[in-house]
This record gives structure tokens, sequence and C-alpha cells, in this order.
């Protein structure tokens, strides 16, 4: 029930999962550094294809697997980096098919809890790509809790926050990143055909559940070798 994946490459082999058969829940996980650098590509065309699958990126502004050296999210000023870091939930925003976004803090793990289970319902029905960065602090190398939980802004409180309003939570999320602070809660969740209704033959079972039994298909596949010889 799992497969673990070449570094960076998680995304297109869970998109290949879900299109060789549509039934299953696929989940795929990763961090900062999988997703955003050597997978950024990846992630790009998930949103931009809208495949009924959720993504959870575990988000740690550095490689917290090979002694904490910079990553794609870390701010600057941090081990001499001199970029500015990626932010992913204004990279989602940017494409017009994107469904799903969100921001957890492992620090607030109730409303983390609500969002994975939000974001399991919209892929399950078929609405596409659930996208869930989760803040993850890594304690060995840098240990943001504390900063974190002082910065983080929960849209969640805001009644007059429209998450199905694309321009608004543009605007919002800028806001919010101008002011030093860090959106957490639902982002955006929104309506746009998945990859899968688009994609998949109406009139043929899915790869995965296709009956592939030699015996029965037979003269077609003499057919097909024939076809090859000329």
């Amino acid at each position: 029930y799992g497969y673990h994946a070449l570094h960076g490459r998680v995304l297109p082999t869970a998109i290949g999962v879900k299109l060789a058969n549509p039934k299953l829940t696929v989940v795929a996980a990763g961090g900062d550094g999988d997703g955003l650098a050597i997978g950024a590509g990846h992630l790009l065309h998930a949103f931009k294809s809208n495949p009924s699958i959720t993504y959870v990126l575990m988000n740690n502004y550095n490689y917290g697997l090979t002694k904490g050296q910079q990553s794609p999210t870390s701010p600057t000023g941090y081990r001499a980096n001199a970029e500015e870091p990626v932010d992913s939930i204004v990279l989602g925003l940017s494409f017009s098919s994107t469904t799903f976004v969100a921001r957890g803090f492992s620090g607030h793990p109730d409303q983390l809890e609500g969002l994975m289970v939000a974001a399991l319902e919209h892929t399950e029905a078929g609405r596409g790509f659930a996208y869930i960065e989760v803040l993850s602090p890594c304690v060995t190398y840098y240990d943001t809790h504390r900063e974190w939980r002082s910065r983080v802004h929960n849209l969640d409180e805001d009644d007059k926050y429209d998450h199905s309003d694309r321009a608004q939570a543009f605007q919002k999320v800028l806001e919010i990143n101008e002011s030093g602070l860090i959106p957490i809660g639902l982002v955006l969740k929104r309506e746009h055909p998945s990859l899968e209704s688009l994609f998949l033959e109406r009139d043929q079972a899915p790869p995965a559940l296709q009956d592939v039994d030699p015996a029965k298909h037979l003269e077609e596949y003499r057919a097909l070798m024939h076809s090859f010889m000329g």
C-alpha cells in the first residue's frame, strides 16, 4: 500500500497511480527540499493538471536530513543564504486550475488534522489536487517552533475571508507575508475539472482495472503483432 519514490519524483509516481486506478486514495508526502528543489517542476504541473491526489509538503526551511543546509524555503541570511525564499502557497495560487491550498503548523495539531481531513475529502470527491504545506520545525538544525508560534496568522479565524475567491486569497496572503506573519489555515478551495476526469476515456476501464488475460484477447494480440510485422 506504499511506495518509496525517487527523491523529488513522488508526484509523477502518485499521479500515475491515480490515473491507473482512480478508485484509490493517493497521498504523497515529502519535504521542502524534495518538493521545491529537484521536484519543483513536478509540483508546478500538479497544480496545472489538477489530479485528485493529496500532497503533504513538510517545510522546515532547511535540508534537515543532510546537516541543515539551506533549502529553497530558507530565509535570507540563514547560513549565509543570499536568496529570497520560495513561498509554495503563493506558487499554488498562481495557477487558475488550482483547487485546494492550505498551510498547517505542527504546533496547532487540531487545525492540522482538520485540514488533512478536508484535503482527503476533496480528492476522494474527485475535485482535484489538494496541497497542504505543513510548517514542521527541525529541532536539530533550525528550531523555529517558538518563532513560528508567535508569527502564524490563522485565516480560519477570519469570518470575512472567502477561500473560494482566488483574487482575495492572493491579496490576503501577500498582505500577511508583508506584515512579517505567516498565513495558516485553508487558503483556497474551489472548483476546476480534475485531471482524471479529462484524461481517462469513458468507454473503457482505467488501465489497472482492465482485464488483460491473454487468453481473452488472443485475436487482438495477433492482429497487433501482424500490424507490427507489416
